[in-house]
């Protein structure tokens, strides 16, 4: 299995090569192989900055010579006019990596942004039901979007499908039911010298949460459950295990089933509908 390392430097190969092709020829026919210069990194937006990290990867994966200062970190609540970073070194290479460190940069930063605006309306409520991501991430850049969600505040789910048993609709219809999917479960991990995996299972109804709570298991998501049935579920669980709200839920409704204890809600569009934070890369002293 790769490193999150890899699978970044991966990302990052495949991206310059989808970009650059055989050749940046708008850069090449009018800037000089010897010029050399500065950009900076220019705030536009209010937000959370997330994916300075990686920028530099990006910077230093490309052209190993180029100077990269970091005038603000990860997690840092930025606003217009903030310089985040600069970088010197050669002018092609500087024009040839901006949109690739642009694109991670607003993308993570908008994660980390809509994280942080669902975890602090959450607190500010009162409660400590804590923000989960999923698996609804743009393809080779899950490692990104995950750290930036962690940036913001919030919490990984499972990374993939290879760290949690997740006994998803489809799962528990396909083998009988939720009494069959959690022993079957269990026995594999036993079995495969798997014990250290969680196990949650989703429920739809009171019926199914109580087959779920007489097999036992980590963790019951509770799906699409009402605010108010979901009030009732969680006094069911009654502590046994952790409990999860998801389906449907967004910035607006959340806090209903916060308040009725649940311990993580999950927000797919953290990942898939998420407006980038603008920012833009411009020369120095121009």
């Amino acid at each position: 299995m790769l490193s999150v390392e890899e699978l970044n430097d991966r990302l990052i190969e495949l991206a310059f090569s989808e970009d650059i092709g055989d050749g940046d020829h708008t850069t090449l026919c009018c800037i000089p192989a010897e010029a050399t210069g500065e950009s900076r990194l220019l705030i536009k937006e209010e937000g959370i900055l997330a994916g300075v990290e990686i920028a530099k990867k990006v910077f230093h994966n490309f052209d190993p010579e180029l100077q990269v200062d970091i005038y603000i970190e990860d997690g840092a609540h930025v606003k217009p006019g903030d310089i985040a970073m600069s970088v010197k070194g050669r002018t092609r290479s500087l024009l040839q990596t901006e949109r690739l460190m642009l694109n991670i940069l607003q993308r993570m930063s908008g994660i980390a942004t809509m994280t942080h605006k669902y975890q602090q309306a959450l607190i500010d409520a009162g409660t400590k039901t804590r923000v989960l991501d999923t698996r609804k991430t743009t393809p080779g850049m899950r490692m990104l979007e995950k750290e930036a969600v962690k940036i913001g505040g919030g919490m990984n789910h499972r990374i993939g499908l290879f760290d949690m048993i997740l006994l998803k609709d489809n799962h528990i219809d396909f083998c009988g039911g939720v009494h069959n999917a959690i022993s079957m479960a269990k026995k594999y991990c036993r079995e495969n010298g798997k014990d250290d995996l969680k196990i949650e299972c989703e429920v739809r109804n009171f019926k199914e949460l109580e087959e779920a709570l007489h097999e036992g298991c980590d963790r019951i998501m509770f799906d699409n459950f009402t605010p108010e049935a979901t009030r009732k579920a969680v006094e069911m669980v009654g502590g046994r295990c952790e409990t999860e709200s998801s389906g449907g839920i967004t910035f607006e409704t959340m806090i209903p089933y916060a308040q009725a204890g649940v311990d993580f809600i999950s927000f797919g569009a953290l990942t898939h509908s998420v407006k980038g934070l603008d920012m833009s890369f411009k020369a120095a002293g121009k």
